[in-house]
This record gives structure tokens, C-alpha cells and sequence, in this order.
């Protein structure tokens, strides 16, 4: 995607007609103005040089944004905003002066009788040509309207600046035929008519036309510069210098000059220069810049540390892994940058409306001076209702509606750790009704453990783990990884592991090999009984999986060697997540490899309800699509097997401590790697899109509302017209408003419960107080094992009420959780029926 510096743009009528000039060059695929940083992106194989002659033909100037060595394209945006803010101020300066000048000559005298000097005093040609004269100095400073104006005109694309540059025109060009008009009283004598004249000049108005309009410009540049406060902060957080170590020297060098591989080492108190590992020392890192996380990170070799963090107290000595625009912070700022240049799907009303608005004002105001002179009335009326239907039409405002609120919204998002891709995807996200969630690493920690060993009866558990390791030592599954890792911190082994061969990954199965020429395989019971005979090891594996354990079998041949199981705890603020998803109305569903008992466990605890269980890799994505024909479904996840399902998602959400496949395939990354960001990110979304509605709705009003009173349409009812002036100065603050509305989402809290949230949790608690369980022990006689301890929890748990029975068989103890009162006889019962005696 090629991005380009775009200039010359005045309002929404602009940005379509680029868009649409762009749109139709050879080799261009799509094209996306942006009003509010003045640039363009473009996606195709269309050259910049013909892309750039287009947009010159079309009256505007451009250039490859980051064509200047000295500076980031973000950092040229923020240029060019500074640069035509001061320019602005500069303007409204010398306006102000010329224009307080004006009026003291033409109201100051003729309405409260200020002096005028003796030379003038009394001369009515003198007067009007002082304020003819004091009228041009003014339209010369602000020029900028006519060049932009009538260059809209010529290439048929007439734009705001037109409709400026036409009413400041014709109420100048007006005022000085009267002048002239006046000259001719004057040879005659006819001095009624002089004072007619006087009382028909309109030099004031055309001069203060520009400069409420420049005054509203300026207001809007500010606003506008306040909402990319997010993308500036984040570029100020870029570490100048950098202390690396050279031929066994500690050297002070620029942030640009740092190489990949290079060491450099961070004191206390200072910015970490750039992405890299910790080689030697141990500190707590701040990372709250990347992450809005305040809590500090504690650092230490073999761990990860990020550029623009901060070392709070210990010495780092550290390898440089990515450096310039790789780093996380550039990517960040690349993000919010690339977000706000695209366009959300509810600007396309605005955009269309902005193309055709300019030619329909200068129509109406057309149909509305010819209507007045048609009804009798005079040319200066008819002439005025005409000019403040010009002045007062802001397409502005409709085409700044929808990116103001997206800017600020992704700024707010960034400055949480949460990161909108698109415009698209910030819009979209507070639409969703399913979240599905990956089980491993997104609800649960992703750092499962051993729990759990089991061997045959001719093997012991030190071989049978030593087996084990052996064969998932290959594997990068996070299952493999816990037992390999149990292996290397037992207390009763530190052999080397056995050197297998021929190496099999099964996604979603398990995997094979050879040891010594005999095949192992290791996986879960549905691929082990392909291979061998598992009844030995199912009831137990069952009782497992029912604790939300993954049982684990390894097989040489097709005997069974034992199980270990392996659990994955439940990260600790899962639970609160799901309870704000639905409370939110947004629907939990949780898609996992793992099998049924297992998933439903972990989704018990995290108060799941819709589980999704044995899905491979590949069956995640098909399972998407079947979820978004019941809605729009957004897929969390934070693996490489997730990429697929969060790419066919109506919204991928990666979360940030994933892989990179995953957030590249995602829409929405989320840094903190913390399941309540999904509840945030909709909340964000939702309140952004509600501030465009707000925007759109005030965009529109205001122009249905303002014409019509502009052009006199309640003069004959109400003797209500609109003074060219006041015109003016409506235009000039209905883009201030419709920023300054955008801007209120700096205080956008997405962490907080809205009202519905609220009322969702305050009813789920009084339902936790009225449902709360009752525990009951009962003492059971003959059970023997494990396998007896499954039947009776079985058959407990079917009883209606009954929440958990948990079975001790050395102690003969049998727990329940019930969820209502039940009768002793039907508890007996139901053991005596699964052929055991309650005593």
C-alpha cells in the first residue's frame, strides 16, 4: 500500500473528488482519502508519478508521504498539520487588524457616530474607497480561498473554498458597483441616492466572511491537531540515544545508528533504546507506553524487553533483536497511523452526500436569489439570502463526522493496549454478538503442568516419563513443552533424553517416531486407539478429563506404555471477561483441540456455557463460518493454529503475547494478552461509533436546518433572514463542534461497566446469592479405586441439583455441591443403583 501527502484540500467535496479521479487510473484497486491528515492511500500497481500527475490535474498537490529523508510519514502528517496551523494563525493575525480598521469606518462611523479624520469627514466616495481598499488587503491575505476556489471551479469539482470565494466575491464585486454607483450620485447631486449607496455597501461583510471563516479554520485545526495527541505521544516516546558496547567500550550513540545483534545496556531510570534479550542483570520494566499496563514487568536473562519502556531499577545488559521500524512501538505507531488513514464503512453515506453537496448549494443559492427578484424583492435581499446560503453550507462538517471519532477512538485504544487494524474494524467490533474463544493461552494461562502420572504395570513412572520426554522433545505443542519441562526439573532423573528418529507431528492427534527402529506414538485416546488397545487406561482417563485434565498416552507398538496428564489453568480474570461478553449480550463460545470432558471443566470454570470440543486447526475456520449465519462473530485467539479462524472472522482478535502469524491475521491485537480487553475493545467500538452517529447526525441537521434559514425561507411566516455575517460564522463553528464532540472520547473509560453491564451484574449477584450451593458429605462402602469413585460421581451428578460430587475411595467419602436441597433417599438410591451403599 502506497501512502501520499496530499494538499490543497479544503473540505469533503475535495477528498471524494481525489477519490474519484484516483479510483479511475490503470492498475489502481482502491483508494482512501483522509480529510482530517490530509493523505491518501492507495493499493494496485499504478505508479506514483501517474498517481500524483492525476491528483495535480485535479487541482490539488501530492507527494509520496516519507519521500523526505529528515522525517517518518507519521512525523510528515504532524508536520504539515503544525505547518498550516501556524500558517492560520498568521492569516487570522493580520485579518483582525485589517478588519477592525474596516469597521470602525463603515459601522464604528455610520452606527455609533465615531470620529473619522477631517480629510474624510463628510467625503462618502472617500469612505467607500477606504473600505474598498481595506476589503482587497484582507482577500489578498486570505487568497488561499480564491486560488482554492476558482481552481475548483475550473476542473468542475467546486469545493468549500468555492462556495467562500463566491460569496466573499460577489459581495466585494456588489459593493463596488455601488461604489461606482455612487460616484455617478455624487456628479449628479443626488445625494438621497449617495446615502442609499452608503447604506447598500457590503465590504464589511465580504471581509469578514473570510475571516470567520478563517477563525472557524483554525478552530477546526486546533481540534484536529488534539486528536492525533495519541499517534504525537507515541512518537515522542522514541529514545534518541542509545548506550551499546563496541570493542569492549561503552559508546553513546543515535537510536538510528543501533544495529541488529548490537549489545547495549540500560541504567536506571532510562528508555529502553530498542526491541531486544536480556543477556546479563534483572529489573522491573515499565511497560505501560506499549501496553497501559502500570503494574511493572519483572526482567531477567532470556526475557524480552520492547523500545520506549522503561528500566525502574536494576542493570540490563541486553542483545538487540529489532531495531527502527520493525520495533513494537513503531509498529504500534504504524498501526494507529495506517487505521486512521482508512475509512470506516458508515463514511461512505458522507462521502457520497459531500460529492454532490457543493454543486446542489451553489444550485440552491442560484434558485434562491432569482426566487427573491421573481417575488419583488430588492437585489441587495435577494443578494444577501443567496450569499448566506453559500456561507453558511459546510460540507466540512459532514466529511470530518466520521474521521475525527475514529482518530481519537484508535488514540484511546492505543493508549489501553488495545489496537484497531482499520477504521473497519473499530467500527465493526461493537457490533459482534459471538466471541469464540480459544481455549489454550487465551482463557486458560497457556503454561500448562503436569498433574498426573500413570504407568503400565511392566514400567516405572522414571521411564515412563524419561519415554515421554524423549518423544515430545520435537514438538512444540504447549502439552509437549509441560512434560518436557517436568522432565528437566524431576528430582529422580537427569539422564539425557533417548534420540528418536523419524519424527511425525499430527495437528490436533499427536505425533510418532522411532526409537531403535520401534515405532512410539503419543497423542490423545482417540489417535492412541488406532495403534493400540487403550481399556486398560480409559475409565481413568475419563475421570481425568472430567477435572478438566488432558490425559496424555503414549504407546510403543500397540501396547500402552501409561498416561500423564497435563492441566492448563484458567488465566485469572477469564471469568470476569465471559461475565462482561454476557452481560455485553455478546455470546461466549469456547473452540478447543482438547476433548469434551476436558473442555467442559475449563469452560465451568470460566463460566462458559457453549463449548465447540475436538476441533483440529484446520475445523476451527469451518466452525467460524457456522457461527457468523447466527451473527457476527469475532474469534480470539493466540496461536498459529488460530490464524485461519481469525482470518474467516467477521473480527480477528489476537491477543498480544501470541504469535506473529496470529496478529497479522487479526484485526484487533490486543498487547496486554488479557481476555478483558475483548469486553474493553467492544465498549471502545461501541462508543466510537455512537460519537459518529452523534457527528453525522449534527453534520446533517445543521445544513437541513441552516439553508433553508439562510436562503429566507421563514421571512414571510416569522421575519426570520440570516445576516451574510452570521452566515459565516455558523460555517465557521459547525466543524469546530463536530470535532470538539469527537475529542470527548479522551475521556471514554473502556474498562467501565455501561448502565446495561451494570445492571447485568447487580442482577447475576442476587441470582449467586439465591443459588448458592449447599455442601453435603456422605460416606459410600465399597468403593476400591479410581474406577469406582467415576461411577458414583457419575451417577450423583445425575441427579437434578446435584452441581459436583467429588469421591475419596480411601477415605469412603463422597462431597456433593448441591444447588438445592435433595432428599437423602434419592442420593441413596442412586449409589445403590450404581451398585454401592450409602452407610
Amino acid at each position: 500500500m502506497e501512502k501520499f501527502l496530499i494538499s490543497g484540500m479544503s473540505c469533503a467535496a475535495c477528498s471524494a473528488r481525489i477519490e474519484k479521479a484516483v479510483a479511475k487510473v490503470k492498475g489502481v484497486e482502491s483508494c482512501t482519502v483522509s480529510l482530517l491528515t490530509n493523505s491518501m492511500s492507495v493499493k494496485g500497481t499504478a505508479s506514483a508519478q501517474s498517481i500524483i500527475q492525476t491528483i495535480e490535474k485535479a487541482g490539488y498537490g501530492a507527494k509520496i508521504s516519507g519521500s523526505e529523508k529528515t522525517s517518518k510519514p507519521e512525523e510528515q502528517e504532524l508536520l504539515l498539520e503544525n505547518s498550516e496551523l501556524k500558517n492560520l494563525k498568521s492569516r487570522l493575525a493580520a485579518s483582525l487588524i485589517f478588519l477592525l480598521i474596516l469597521m470602525y469606518f463603515s459601522m464604528g462611523h455610520m452606527m455609533l457616530n465615531f470620529p473619522l479624520p477631517a480629510w474624510i469627514n463628510g467625503n462618502h466616495v472617500a469612505m467607500g474607497l477606504v473600505q474598498l481598499l481595506l476589503t482587497i488587503i484582507i482577500l489578498f491575505i486570505n487568497r488561499k480561498f480564491f486560488i482554492s476556489g476558482t481552481k475548483g471551479l475550473i476542473h468542475g469539482t467546486p469545493n468549500m473554498d468555492t462556495l467562500v470565494a463566491l460569496g466573499s466575491g460577489i459581495s466585494f464585486a456588489y459593493s463596488t458597483l455601488v461604489l461606482f454607483n455612487m460616484t455617478d450620485a455624487v456628479l449628479k447631486g443626488d445625494e438621497l441616492r449617495v446615502m442609499k449607496c452608503m447604506d447598500n455597501f457590503y465590504f464589511e461583510g465580504a471581509a469578514m466572511i473570510v475571516t470567520l471563516i478563517t477563525v472557524g479554520k483554525m478552530l477546526e485545526s486546533i481540534s484536529k491537531g488534539k486528536t492525533t495527541n495519541a499517534l504525537k505521544n507515541l512518537i515522542k516516546l522514541k529514545p534518541e540515544n542509545a548506550t551499546v558496547i563496541r570493542e569492549g567500550k561503552e559508546i553513546v550513540i543515535p537510536i538510528s545508528e543501533i544495529k541488529k545483534d548490537d549489545v547495549f545496556i540500560v541504567k536506571p531510570g532510562e528508555n529502553i533504546p530498542v526491541d531486544g534479550i536480556v543477556i546479563e542483570g534483572e529489573s522491573s520494566v515499565n511497560e505501560s507506553a506499549l501496553t497501559g499496563e502500570s503494574i511493572p514487568v519483572d526482567k531477567s536473562a532470556k526475557t524480552e524487553v520492547y523500545s520506549a519502556t522503561i528500566n525502574l531499577n536494576g542493570f540490563l545488559k541486553c542483545k538487540a533483536l529489532r531495531v527502527g521500524e520493525e520495533t513494537a512501538l513503531s509498529q504500534i505507531i504504524k498501526l494507529v497511523s495506517d487505521a486512521s488513514a482508512t475509512k470506516a464503512p458508515i463514511a461512505k453515506t458522507a462521502d457520497k452526500v459531500s460529492g454532490i453537496f457543493v454543486p446542489s448549494v451553489l444550485l440552491i443559492s442560484a434558485i434562491t436569489f432569482f426566487v427573491w427578484m421573481i417575488c419583488g424583492a430588492e437585489i441587495n435581499f435577494a443578494l444577501s439570502r443567496a450569499i448566506s446560503v453559500l456561507v453558511i453550507s459546510c460540507p466540512c462538517a459532514l466529511g470530518l463526522a466520521t474521521p475525527v471519532a475514529i482518530m481519537v477512538g484508535n488514540g484511546v485504544g492505543a493508549k489501553n493496549g488495545i489496537l484497531f487494524k482499520t477504521a473497519t474494524s473499530l467500527e465493526e467490533t461493537g457490533k459482534i454478538k459471538i466471541v469464540a474463544l480459544d481455549k489454550t493461552g487465551t482463557i486458560t494461562k497457556g503454561e500448562p503442568e503436569v498433574t498426573d502420572i500413570v504407568a503400565a504395570d511392566d514400567i516405572s513412572e522414571k521411564d515412563l516419563v524419561k519415554i515421554a520426554a524423549s518423544l515430545e522433545s520435537k514438538s512444540s505443542h504447549p502439552l509437549a513443552k509441560a512434560v518436557v519441562k517436568f522432565y528437566s526439573n524431576s528430582t529422580f532423573t537427569n539422564e539425557e533424553l533417548i534420540e528418536t528418529q523419524n519424527f511425525v507431528s499430527l495437528p490436533g492427534n499427536g505425533i510418532s517416531c522411532t526409537i531403535k527402529g520401534e515405532k512410539f506414538f503419543a497423542g490423545n485416546l482417540a489417535f492412541i486407539e488406532k495403534n493400540a488397545d487403550i481399556s486398560s487406561i480409559k475409565e481413568k482417563a475419563a475421570l481425568f478429563s472430567s477435572e478438566g485434565k488432558t490425559p496424555l498416552v503414549f504407546a510403543k507398538e500397540n501396547k500402552i506404555l501409561g498416561m500423564i496428564c497435563v492441566a492448563d489453568k484458567i488465566k485469572d480474570d477469564s471469568a470476569k471477561a465471559v461475565s462482561q461478553l454476557k452481560a455485553m449480550s455478546v455470546t461466549p463460545v469456547m473452540i478447543t483441540g482438547d476433548n469434551e470432558k476436558t473442555a467442559q471443566a475449563i469452560a465451568k470454570n470460566a463460566g462458559i456455557e457453549k463449548i465447540i470440543a475436538g476441533v483440529l486447526p484446520d475445523g476451527k475456520a469451518k466452525t467460524i463460518a457456522t457461527l457468523k449465519s447466527k451473527g457476527k462473530t469475532a474469534m480470539a485467539g493466540d496461536g498459529i493454529n488460530d490464524a485461519p479462524a481469525l482470518a474467516s472472522a467477521d473480527i480477528g482478535i489476537a491477543l498480544g503475547a501470541g504469535s506473529d502469524i496470529a496478529i497479522d491475521s487479526a484485526q484487533v491485537v490486543l498487547m496486554k494478552n488479557s481476555l478483558l480487553d475483548v469486553p474493553a475493545a467492544i465498549r471502545l467500538s461501541k462508543a466510537t461509533l455512537k460519537n459518529i452517529h452523534e457527528n453525522l447526525f449534527w453534520a446533517f441537521f445543521y445544513n437541513i436546518a441552516g439553508i433553508p434559514l439562510a436562503a429566507g425561507v421563514y421571512y414571510k411566516a416569522f421575519g426570520l433572514r440570516l445576516n451574510p455575517m452570521f452566515a459565516a460564522a455558523a460555517m465557521s463553528l459547525s466543524s469546530f463542534c463536530v470535532v470538539t464532540n469527537a475529542l470527548r472520547l479522551n475521556f471514554f473509560k473502556p474498562y467501565k461497566f455501561s448502565k446495561s453491564e451494570n445492571k447485568f451484574q447487580s442482577l447475576k449477584r442476587q441470582e449467586e446469592v439465591t443459588m448458592s450451593t449447599i455442601e453435603k458429605t456422605i460416606k459410600v462402602e465399597g468403593m476400591m479405586c479410581g474406577h469406582c469413585e467415576a461411577h458414583v460421581k457419575e451417577a450423583l451428578e445425575k441427579i437434578k441439583g446435584v452441581e459436583e460430587a467429588t469421591a475419596d475411595h480411601e477415605t469412603g467419602k463422597v462431597v456433593l455441591k448441591l444447588s438445592k436441597e435433595i432428599d437423602d433417599k434419592k442420593i441413596a438410591d442412586a449409589v445403590k443403583k450404581a451398585g454401592y451403599k450409602v452407610v
